[in-house]
């Protein structure tokens, strides 16, 4: 008899044979006895084990015990929740051969002797075909490739298999956007995980031969999916699935082995789009990926939703936006579809949500070729993609400008300039603002690497000084780590500035100096001014220019994004137009129900020099 736990068998499952997996071969298996599936998760830092398993009825059973209680209480108990179901089902099934095959009487006979026998189930755990000890605790006792036996039935233990903890579809889907699912998985990961997507098939359309998966939602059984023959996380459906429902078959994976799967419906069936959006006449620059020679990149505010979703955002900054086009799930579908259609090589993005990055963003992204770094702000932060068909990460140093300023010998002849200002020190400490900074190395030529810079700056109108001051901790920064760390390597500024080309800000950046008597040392009243003159090494420019405007709302416009690039390093191949004045004031200002976001993103193509 087993006592002790010996190595956990390992479930490595072959991606080609689940991926081929129909459901008449299901049934074969079945019928030659494959055996049913019992899932065990077990956490050490959890004080109970979970147990679930399907009963001969149908119906499922989720049990939670103690690791440290003995195995046979919970045989015991699982014996006890196995009754009901296991008679229930023999008695039925006798009851259906005696219709067929006896008298009255002998049906009475048998199905009491059947009854019977569905009293008193066999409950056992085996491991490596010895039962294991009723002492022998759960925590050691549920291991990996055991068979827990119910009466005539077995099942194959599977512990900490790959699994969905959340799995949901958006609720807007809209024809040309891509849909992207929300996935968060224990103990495995989207990329070794399996999906397969199917529409309803139209009124009165057989439902396919062969079938799909088994379902696991709650559709009516007169429902029929065809396959779309995608079988990535990613679906953008087409026109003609307008008016069809979309669901999706996926088994969560690890990369060696699968848990059970798991099938989403979506609710509502797919929407015809907007119409014409503000970017889609920019994707028709870029419908390829760049050539080698060209770095691609985008900087865009794509908007927090913890800033659309207030009742200001709504009355106040964005009354001329339909609230539906403020939901998250609407503007993701434009986010995904505006960013994808770039087909850039980086992309610089303000003002991003965590859960908008990791469960929006990456899979949207990875799915185009793309990976991201996420830099958390306080409610919202910075994500910086790259294509990795073209670079590689090589470090990060990013940085909070407060705390830059406040411990790092860099910024101490700023700080002590700034502490004779007691008033304006401390407006500055008080600011969340950070600088993202990633050093890519060129998968082509690993000679070639280049700084990417992304920031937000302090937002409020009257904030210059604090800006002022913020851009020279972060031009000290990014010299550091492009000078001293990788000498000579060139610069991408990208980032939401909040200052407009007439700005302190602005001139200090492309000029390489401020004095000491700029008007914006005084940018709110006399009582904060900090005079300094302030000097840095770079010589910039912005490479898409001064457009009009790169942020339109109802009581302001004005250019705020910018592309800084180091001009001794990079030039600049084309920038991709903005959206006609027309295409941006069509729903009176942004965001609107064809642009997602109150700011435009700005698209360039680089190359080195």
């Amino acid at each position: 008899m087993w006592r002790l736990p010996g190595a956990r068998a390992v479930l490595r499952g072959v991606r080609t044979a689940v991926e081929q997996r129909s459901r008449t071969e299901a049934a074969t298996e079945t019928a030659a006895g494959a055996m049913e599936r019992a899932v065990v998760r077990c956490v050490p830092s959890e004080p109970k084990l979970s147990l679930s398993f399907a009963l001969a009825d149908g119906s499922h059973k989720n049990m939670q015990r103690d690791q440290s209680e003995p195995l046979g209480r919970a045989l015991n108990r699982i014996a006890t929740n196995a009754l009901k179901g296991h008679a229930k089902a023999a008695a039925a099934k006798k009851s259906r051969k005696n219709r067929h095959n006896a008298s009255g009487g002998a049906a009475c006979a048998v199905s009491g002797s059947e009854t019977a026998a569905a009293c008193e189930p066999v409950v056992k755990l085996y491991y490596r075909e010895e039962a294991v000890a009723e002492d022998v605790l759960n925590v050691d006792a549920w291991q990996d490739g055991a068979v827990l036996q119910i009466g005539d039935v077995k099942y194959k233990v599977e512990r900490n298999p790959p699994a969905f903890t959340e799995f949901q579809l958006p609720r807007y889907i809209m024809a040309g956007f891509p849909v992207c699912p929300k996935l968060n998985l224990e103990f495995g990961d989207p990329s070794g995980s399996l999906f397969r997507w199917y529409k309803e098939s139209k009124p009165g359309a057989a439902e396919p031969e062969g079938g799909g998966p088994s379902s696991l939602s709650t559709s009516s059984p007169s429902s029929s999916w065809t396959e779309t023959g995608v079988n990535e996380r990613v679906y953008t459906p087409s026109n003609a699935d307008i008016g069809l429902r979309l669901k999706l078959h996926c088994t969560p994976g690890n990369g060696q082995r699968f848990g059970p799967s798991r099938e989403l419906e979506s609710v509502c069936p797919v929407e015809a789009g907007p119409g014409t959006c503000t970017f889609d006449h920019r994707h028709l620059y870029t419908k390829k990926v760049a050539e080698d020679a060209l770095i691609r990149t985008v900087s865009y505010n794509i908007l927090a939703d913890t800033y659309a979703q207030t009742e200001f955002s709504r009355t106040v900054l964005y009354p001329y936006c339909a609230p539906y086009a403020l939901e998250l799930d609407y503007r993701q579908n434009l986010i995904q579809k505006e960013l994808t259609g770039y087909n850039a090589d980086l992309i610089c993005l303000q003002e991003v949500d965590r859960a908008v990055f990791s469960d929006s963003l990456v899979p949207a992204l990875e799915a185009f070729g793309l990976e991201g770094v996420f830099r958390i702000k306080q409610h919202e932060g910075l994500a910086t993609f790259y294509r990795k068909s073209k670079f590689s990460l090589l470090s990060q140093h990013d940085i909070s400008f407060q705390e830059a300023l406040e411990s790092d010998p860099l910024h101490k002849e700023l700080l002590e300039k700034l502490v004779l200002y007691p008033l304006a020190q401390e407006k500055v400490l008080q600011r969340s603002s950070v600088l993202q900074v990633s050093v890519l190395q060129s998968t082509k030529d690993s000679s070639k690497k280049i700084c990417v810079a992304n920031t937000h700056l302090y937002w409020h109108p009257k904030g210059g000084y604090i800006r002022l001051i913020q851009m020279a901790v972060a031009l000290a920064h990014i010299r550091h780590v492009s000078c001293d760390l990788y000498p000579g390597i060139p610069v991408i500024f990208c980032g939401d500035f909040n200052s407009t080309p007439s700005t302190g800000m602005y001139h200090f950046v492309i000029t390489g100096s401020i004095p000491e008597d700029h008007e914006d040392w005084a940018s709110n009243g006399e009582e904060e001014r900090c005079n300094m003159s302030l000097t840095h090494f770079f010589k910039l420019k912005s490479a898409c220019g001064e457009p009009a405007y790169t942020n339109y709302v109802g009581g302001f416009h004005g250019c705020l994004d910018y592309i800084f690039i180091d001009l001794h390093t990079l030039e600049v191949e084309q920038v991709i137009p903005l959206p006609s004045h027309e295409e941006v004031t069509t729903h009176q200002a942004l965001p609107s129900v064809s642009h997602p976001s109150d700011h435009i993103a700005l698209v360039c193509d680089l190359k080195w020099k």
